[in-house]
């Protein structure tokens, strides 16, 4: 009756009730209800209307519940075997109530473990209000379970809370602490609680060591765990499983991979643990072998390997990379059933991706049944680094239709395979798809963002990127600075530099590499010498690829001999190294220096690229050395690399300076599909043949064939134009560049329409041209102007020219040459006589002409009254046979192109011992009568020589063909392919 009183009046107790109540029990204001699936919280009224005999519980709790439970009124709620709450009854309703304190405080425990495991973060804190309110007595497994449930939650901080209230803490609790902070990634702060805990002289246990190991192994603390391992041994806890496994794991991840083996075979036994541990050290060493070998030895021990075994091992494969194995370790997934697991799938994937095998990965990635985030963005990374970017970005699309979300390192894999794949627009897409999903604070996706614009040459793009980070590091300035080495961006790149120095960061090789290329780009020395001084600091100069960057920059700049120091320093050259040196040389005239270099690197066993042979094809092309780019020609058919653009292009340039244009224009043909780069090549060939009619032909195919012309189409197109002296055609290609194709002319381009209309004699269209050209008339035009009036005769007009270019350039030869020429083949020998002197005063020497012929791989030069050559008795003999021959058919030496003042015969001695005629009797003795005589020679051939050589290739039956410094000649049957533009 007393209790059924109290029932009734206890929702508003008069005072004195509530004074008496208080002192047996705090009323709470919530109380726990426990369901038959998981235990949740209600308001409900504290006390039913009971019956029992004894009144005399510590701690009092309400339990209503659910639905189901009310059909099934006997549901209860057991620990172990022991009953622990006893059925009591409230009209439909059933409580329970704890009736035993002991049993009490396990239960909470229980139900603290419960919450932990399910991360029912807010449930647990009403559980510990609820143990808060009942004061309970608290003993260590208590304060143990709560350190552990706030810990697993990631309430770190309610953890502490809970940890400083503990009266006694011992060595459970502290390890329970340092658990917590370490298994939420807080290895240092493990570390640093662990020293608090030996400041209190507790010891540790074996459980304390291994987590505090794994702590230095998160944080990658040797030294301390070092002391720990001392510390393991002062204690005899190595025998314990788990803490030689976490030194194992510890010296593995620190790539002390000695001391790992050490440890591991040092312990009393090993398990599956241990043994990944030492595995994983391998794989993340880069020793993927070695890490097989080691795997082969824990099978022969049996011991019982994983599917974590065998990912890790998957992975040492991909490393290798090492495809047999790696499908050995697939059977064995198959073997025992894992294939298809998500874990191993997504090793898989990996595996097959980096062993360049897209396919075999594809099929074991459409082979997994749910594949999550991870497998995809394995599939999307694999196919991004073997250069398939379209794919990669298709294979996002499917992801994002199967509704799930991509995590940042899928979003980073995409930005890279969109950089190359797409436009600017759809990336830019994605960079708003990254703030979608929340990622743009993700350094590795803002670090590929900038790099995507980068690509792009959307430099302010990727700079507001760069902006926004809060904590940009190494990797995101070099992205940045991989935008910025173009001509027109070059100067940004030291700027940055610089600007990352004062930052106090460390530049690594890519930031030297990128910041080389600026310097290269700028062409500035100085400036890249200044860095190299960073490198030789940061003991980067034996890098391979910084020392290719620095060899670059060296060879551009004109510094060949600084790159040549570094180049013969490098202990390790790959083909990217041999190819800089080699467009160095190239790039810089030494042909014959490239083709050694290029014979070199084949005796060191490096295959050449395309790029290499392209280089060296160029080299050939510089030096005329037809012997050697068809020895290359060889080796690109053996090679397989004809079908390069770069490397067919080179061929076909190579054929056409050495004067073989026949061979360059079946070269042509036989490519399967043409771009703007090999259509210019074939129009510039038959441009400097003379074969005009066929470089606008080639032009109008060009069109029709739907490829778009550049700049440097159209200097070929107006060449040919000015050849045949057609000035409409030429006006109208000149105006079609800008209204057509949106190009806008270059001073090149209104160099030729000067060209096009003093060739015609068209002088007055010529001056009004240039008085309304939009770009200041400099150097080039006036030297323009200067040859068409030698080709004409025009005085006045190359007076005013010369003295232009007087004042534009005082030491420049030709500019003397050309008005000494002029006034020579008029017949006014003081004025030659006046710039002679002139030149004099200027320091200027003319350079002498020369012509050379190349007969069984050796080159015999000759100048103009050459006494020097061994065989000169022969020659002349030979070219006084050959005169003969060619007066006979009616040569009549040509005075005017003598340009001294010296008497007739002395001036016809002159002609006949011009440097390219003893070359050709040279020529005509020391070869084959059906071969071709092909000359070279560093200046214009004169009027005289070219009827001369005409003549020839009728008396001796031969083509002829000499290469000035403007053209080819192909002088057969007494016709010559320039039409007699000389």
């Amino acid at each position: 009756m007393e209790l059924d009183f109290l029932a009734a009046h206890m929702r508003n107790p008069p005072p004195i009730f509530r004074g008496i109540f208080s002192s047996l029990y705090p009323v709470p204001k919530t109380c726990l209800i426990l369901c038959p699936d998981k235990p949740q919280l209600g308001n409900i009224s504290l006390f039913p209307s009971v019956h029992f005999s004894c009144f005399s519980c510590a701690a009092l709790q309400t339990i209503e519940p659910n639905s189901s439970s009310v059909e099934n009124p006997k549901l209860q709620y057991s620990f172990g075997s022991k009953r622990l709450i006893k059925e009591v009854k409230y009209g439909a309703k059933e409580r329970f109530l704890i009736l035993n304190k002991k049993k009490g405080v396990k239960w909470y425990s229980e139900m603290l473990k419960d919450y932990a495991t399910k991360l029912c973060l807010k449930e647990g804190k009403a559980l510990h209000g609820e143990i808060i309110r009942s004061c309970i007595e608290t003993d260590s497994h208590l304060w143990v379970s709560l350190i552990n449930f706030y810990s697993k939650c990631g309430d770190l901080v309610m953890a502490g809370n809970v940890f400083d209230l503990i009266p006694e803490r011992d060595v459970v609790s502290w390890t329970a602490l340092i658990a917590g902070f370490i298994a939420q990634g807080y290895g240092s702060k493990g570390i640093c609680l662990f020293r608090d805990m030996r400041g209190e002289n507790v010891r540790p246990n074996e459980f304390t060591l291994a987590t505090v190991l794994k702590g230095c192994s998160m944080c990658l603390d040797l030294e301390f765990g070092k002391q720990l391992h001392a510390e393991v041994v002062k204690v005899a806890g190595f025998s314990d499983i788990y803490v030689g496994s976490a030194l194992v794991d510890l010296y593995a991840k620190c790539c002390e991979l000695e001391s790992a083996v050490n440890v591991f075979f040092s312990m009393p036994e090993q398990n599956s643990v241990s043994w990944n541990a030492l595995l994983n050290g391998y794989v993340q060493a880069g020793q993927g072998e070695e890490a097989l070998r080691l795997f082969s030895k824990m099978s022969d021990s049996e011991m019982r390997f994983n599917n974590y075994t065998l990912s890790t091992i998957l992975k040492g494969c991909a490393s290798s990379p090492n495809l047999r194995a790696g499908r050995v370790i697939h059977s064995l997934l198959v073997k025992i059933g894992c294939e298809l697991d998500d874990f191993t799938s997504c090793s898989l994937v990996d595996m097959y991706n980096k062993c360049g095998l897209q396919d075999d990965a594809l099929k074991v990635f459409l082979r997994t049944k749910n594949p999550d985030t991870v497998a995809w963005t394995a599939m999307i990374s694999g196919l991004d680094q073997q250069g398939q970017k379209r794919e990669a970005v298709q294979l996002f699309c499917l992801m994002r239709h199967s509704g799930l979300r991509p995590n940042q390192f899928t979003l980073a894999s995409l930005i890279s395979a969109a950089a190359d794949s797409v436009d600017l627009i759809c990336c830019k897409s994605i960079h708003a798809c990254v703030y979608k999903f929340g990622f743009d604070s993700e350094e590795c996706v803002s670090n590929a963002l900038i790099a995507m614009y980068m690509k792009f040459g959307s430099a302010f793009d990727g700079h507001r990127v760069f902006s926004s980070t809060s904590n940009g590091d190494i990797i995101s300035w070099n992205s940045l600075l991989s935008g910025f080495h173009d001509n027109e961006t070059s100067y940004e790149g030291p700027r940055i530099f610089r600007n990352l120095l004062v930052e106090g960061l460390r530049p690594n090789m890519y930031t030297f590499i990128s910041n080389l290329r600026s310097c290269a780009s700028l062409l500035d020395a100085t400036l890249g010498k200044q860095v190299h001084a960073h490198v030789v600091k940061a003991n980067l100069g034996g890098n391979k690829y910084v020392g290719t960057a620095l060899i670059d920059m060296y060879a551009k700049c004109g510094h060949l001999d600084d790159a040549e120091v570094i180049f013969y320093r490098l202990s390790e050259k790959d083909i990217f190294t041999w190819t800089v040196v080699i467009t160095g040389y190239v790039q810089s005239d030494q042909g014959e220096k490239a083709f050694r270099c290029f014979n070199q690197m084949q005796r060191e066993a490096i295959k050449p690229n395309e790029f290499t042979l392209a280089s060296c094809l160029r080299g050939c092309s510089g030096i005329a050395s037809l012997d050697n780019g068809q020895q290359l020609h060889s080796l690109v058919i053996k090679s397989g690399q004809f079908n390069d653009m770069y490397v067919a292009s080179a061929l076909i340039d190579m054929y056409a300076k050495c004067g073989c244009i026949n061979s360059a224009e079946s070269l042509f043909k036989s490519v399967e599909s043409c771009d703007t780069v090999l259509w210019n090549t074939i129009i510039f060939a038959y441009s400097q043949h003379g074969l005009d009619d066929k470089a606008l032909e080639a032009f109008r195919t060009m069109l029709s064939e739907g490829t778009l012309p550049d700049r440097i189409t159209f200097i070929g197109v107006l060449s040919a134009c000015s050849h045949l002296g057609l000035v409409k055609e030429g006006r109208r290609h000149f105006d079609s560049m800008k209204v057509v194709f949106g190009i806008t002319p270059s001073i090149e381009h209104y160099a030729c329409m000067v060209d096009i209309l003093g060739r015609a004699g068209k002088f007055d269209d010529m001056e009004h041209f240039i008085d309304d050209m939009e770009l200041a008339p400099n150097a080039l035009i006036w030297e323009t102007v200067l040859g068409v009036c030698k080709a004409h005769g025009n005085v006045e007009l190359a007076e005013k020219a010369a003295n232009i270019l007087f004042e534009i350039d005082p030491t420049a030869e030709s500019s003397y040459i050309l008005l000494s020429n002029i006034y020579a083949i008029k017949g006014r020998w003081a004025d030659v006589s006046k710039v002679r002197a002139l030149m004099s005063r200027q320091g200027i020497k003319k350079e002498p002409g020369c012509s050379w012929v190349k007969i069984d791989n050796q080159v015999h030069v000759f100048l103009s009254q050459d006494a020097s050559h061994p065989r000169l008795n022969d020659i002349h003999k030979k070219l006084e046979e050959l005169a003969s021959k060619i007066t006979a058919a009616g040569y009549i030496p040509n005075t005017n192109y003598a340009l001294h003042n010296v008497s007739d015969k002395e001036k016809i001695d002159n002609l006949s011992h011009h440097s390219e005629r003893l070359a050709l009797a040279f020529a005509l003795m020391s070869s084959n009568r059906n071969s071709t005589a092909r000359i070279f020679k560093n200046l214009c051939i004169c009027g005289d020589c070219h009827q001369f050589m005409k003549l020839a290739s009728i008396v001796t039956n031969r083509e002829i063909v000499i290469r000035d410094i403007n053209r080819f000649h192909h002088f057969s049957h007494g016709m010559c392919s320039c039409k007699d533009y000389c």
